[in-house]
């Protein structure tokens, strides 16, 4: 099969790679219908993680071709859409919400790369949600969203408690942070202030509920949010980047007893213990556990109230996902979807 192939910063290759099989009685294997590039795939072609003729891609959807002996919540044929995070569904942890942290969890970029025809899945009935039916072309960009960058923006604004009454606030104008405000819409929010200096970006946040823009950054953003707010700063905050500025801006940001979630990979971010200490907020994020909110999204692209497939800006068929490498890290694309 054909696949992408990270051998070092910068250097995205498709080359032949093994066809996947059945290893274990609990996986199964797909083909792929759409997979796409996530930011945080930048962090290794950026050179801030390592990487060595990597396997890349962790979202993904397509069509059940072959299952274990152990699956039988799926069946050959049947459409599903995945979490980039392997799960079994039925442990301690992931029966209280956080599938991320499974017994069994492991990072679907880490061993499988899904940026490629075909895929085996561990845990696939964990792991995998089956559609109602064969979705329409059309509906397949809405379905992958929800196997990562959907979810983690859903994630994101339930772990700030966003809902009716609240201010939202969203750091980052990236994919991710566009669905947390889609979500923060769905979930009722009162009034969303998504930060953000693109105009295209802009647009699209707007379109997603956001009611206020500010284009300011650090503490001149922290203001004007205070000032937005009576002085006091957002109820619920999302931070969608993970730089130590937008992370501080979003602490700062945060009313006091207000709640934080934050998505963004950090491995940059030192956090002043003594600020957050006196910042006095709730604080809830990480790799989102995107698992448990696929039934309740993939039910909602179904009955089309929700399209979250608009932060795909550009298509490029999988041989040249090189160049949507290159896009995205010149913040030419928001995010890119790869046909196959």
């Amino acid at each position: 099969m054909r696949g992408v192939v990270m051998y070092a910063p910068g250097d995205v290759r498709v080359e032949e790679r093994e066809d996947p099989r059945i290893i274990e009685p609990t996986d199964a294997v797909i083909r792929l219908a759409a997979t796409c590039i996530c930011g945080s795939d930048l962090w290794p072609y950026r050179g801030i993680e390592p990487v060595d003729h990597t396997p890349m891609g962790h979202e993904y959807v397509g069509v059940v071709e072959e299952i274990g002996s152990e699956v039988k919540n799926l069946k050959v044929g049947d459409f599903v859409v995945g979490s980039f995070v392997i799960s079994d569904n039925t442990c301690e942890i992931c029966q209280s919400g956080f599938q991320s942290k499974c017994v069994h969890a492991e990072f679907v970029a880490a061993t499988i790369g899904t940026q490629a025809e075909k895929a085996r899945i561990p845990q696939a009935d964990g792991t995998l949600v089956p559609t109602p039916g064969q979705p329409t072309p059309d509906m397949i960009p809405h379905l992958l969203a929800a196997s990562d960058v959907l979810g983690t923006g859903w994630f994101a604004a339930v772990a700030a408690k966003a809902g009716p009454g609240k201010t939202v606030a969203v750091v980052g104008d990236g994919a991710v942070g566009l669905m947390a405000i889609l979500a923060a819409k769905q979930l009722g929010a009162e009034r969303i202030i998504a930060m953000s200096r693109h105009p295209e970006r802009q647009k699209l946040a707007r379109y997603y509920g956001a009611t206020d823009i500010v284009e300011e950054r650090g503490e001149a953003g922290i203001e004007k949010i205070k000032e937005l707010t009576g002085g006091l700063g957002a109820h619920s905050v999302v931070e969608a980047v993970g730089t130590q500025e937008s992370f501080m801006q979003a602490v700062g940001a945060t009313r006091g007893g207000g709640h934080l979630g934050y998505v963004g990979v950090n491995y940059e971010v030192s956090i002043p213990g003594i600020q957050m200490f006196f910042a006095g907020i709730h604080a809830l994020g990480g790799p989102a556990p995107v698992r448990r909110f696929l039934p309740e999204l993939i039910q909602l692209i179904w009955e089309g109230k929700i399209d979250p497939g608009k932060v795909f800006d550009l298509t490029l068929p999988l041989e040249e996902a090189a160049e949507g490498y290159k896009a995205m890290d010149e913040r030419r694309a928001t995010k890119v979807l790869l046909t196959l």
